[in-house]
């Protein structure tokens, strides 16, 4: 489904709906969603010559449930779970028609979400399933994301629906799992916005999707300040989309960008998000970096950035969820307050992290503040092995060019 095709734009959404239908109905993970496919493949190839239905969602659940019905029949080790389905909910034997309310007509796509975060998946596998089940992306699109071929995702894909049968999760799932459903979409939302790999900076498929499902959880949980924090941070990041990219794709850092290119109304609502949860709601890392991010976008000029107010914020998030890539921010904010040699010093905390032994970030972020302290040798060097070690090359060119401006023999 192309982001310009009209018909795959309208499908993908739906998918997720239809399948929670079907799973709430008759359960079987890797049934309902083959039956979910082979509707959204009569729906492509329909609906282009015969026009949308007035009702797509239930033409498509028609369509799903009809075939998963005739497998039931078909198969005598079925017809316990399609009584059992039954017995669950009364109308899961009825059918609407085309363009009718499915009886129990609902929205499951959170349901699923939460489904796909079952704990007894790994992160990654959490991440996969739900970029394949909620996100509507093929098993193909899945593995580019994380790296591998196709025929390694497609099984790794399958395991994941089986180890959510064993453990017998149940439709709707426990709702208890919400840390685990915002760290997905975080990583979902991360992966799009600064691609692994590959020749594109930005992936607007997987941003796409992490903040359309961060606004469903919202909508879901209006009061939870750490959603709206995470809806905040992911609107005040994507902002700045249309100005991180030069004309030849090449990486554009925040400093040098065109910030009237910036999307306004959606730092509008980022601010205001992020706001009112900090004034509501107990403190957590995803309000604080929204806040960090608010203050980024905020400023006028580069030079307007309040960065002693992201030092205190960075400090804060560093003492309440600890990790790599909050130290090399704070390293950041404490070199552009307290002095480039100041934050270099924070950097040395990582030199011991096996977690960062190849992480191209923290030669990126060493070579800049090393190009700050007046050490351009130094600052060429760790920008070069910054460049070996990522396998993105929008961020390649960037770091080599940064390099190679530093080479005293250009």
């Amino acid at each position: 489904m192309s982001e310009s095709d009209p018909i795959g734009d309208l499908l993908r959404p739906l998918a997720p709906q239809v399948l929670g239908v079907l799973l709430r109905r008759h359960g079987g993970f890797e049934e309902c969603e083959e039956a979910v496919q082979d509707a959204l493949l009569a729906a492509a190839t329909q609906w282009p010559d015969q026009g949308v239905p007035d009702s797509p969602r239930s033409w498509l659940v028609t369509v799903a449930s009809r075939r998963l019905v005739d497998q039931v029949r078909s198969e005598t080790a079925r017809r316990r779970r399609e009584a059992e389905a039954a017995v669950r909910e009364p109308s899961a034997g009825v059918v609407a028609g085309p363009g009718e309310d499915a009886p129990g007509d609902r929205d499951d796509t959170l349901t699923l979400l939460f489904l796909c975060c079952h704990p007894a998946l790994t992160p990654a596998s959490q991440v996969a399933l739900t970029l394949r089940a909620v996100g509507g992306l093929t098993t193909a699109e899945v593995a580019q994301a994380f790296l591998v071929p196709e025929a390694t995702m497609a099984p790794r894909i399958s395991r994941a629906k089986q180890k959510i049968k064993a453990a017998g999760a149940t439709f709707p799932p426990r709702a208890d799992r919400l840390d685990a459903v915002l760290q997905v979409l975080y990583l979902i939302f991360n992966e799009g916005y600064a691609a692994s790999s590959g020749p594109d900076l930005r992936r607007g498929e997987l941003t796409g999707e992490a903040i359309r499902l961060t606004r469903e959880v919202h909508r879901s949980r209006p009061g939870d300040g750490e959603v709206a924090g995470l809806l905040a941070l992911m609107l005040l990041t994507d902002a700045r989309r249309a100005a991180r990219t030069a004309p030849d794709g090449g990486l554009v850092p925040l400093a040098e960008q065109d910030r009237a290119r910036w999307d306004r109304a959606m730092i509008d609502e980022g601010v205001t998000l992020v706001s009112e949860a900090m004034a509501t709601s107990e403190l957590g890392p995803y309000q604080l970096q929204a806040a960090i991010a608010a203050l980024h976008v905020q400023a006028p000029r580069v030079e307007d950035t309040d960065w002693e107010q992201i030092r205190v914020l960075y400090r804060i998030l560093a003492r309440i969820a600890p990790n790599p890539m909050v130290t090399l921010n704070h390293a950041v904010a404490i070199a552009m307050t307290r002095g480039p040699e100041a934050g270099l010093d924070h950097l040395a905390d990582l030199d011991d992290d096996p977690r960062m032994a190849r992480h191209h970030r923290l030669y990126a972020v060493r070579a800049h503040l090393l190009e700050m302290a007046g050490d351009p040798g130094a600052a060429r060097l760790h920008y070069e092995r910054a460049a070996r070690l990522t396998i993105s090359l929008p961020e390649q060119r960037y770091l080599q060019d940064r390099a190679t401006r530093l080479d005293p023999d250009r």
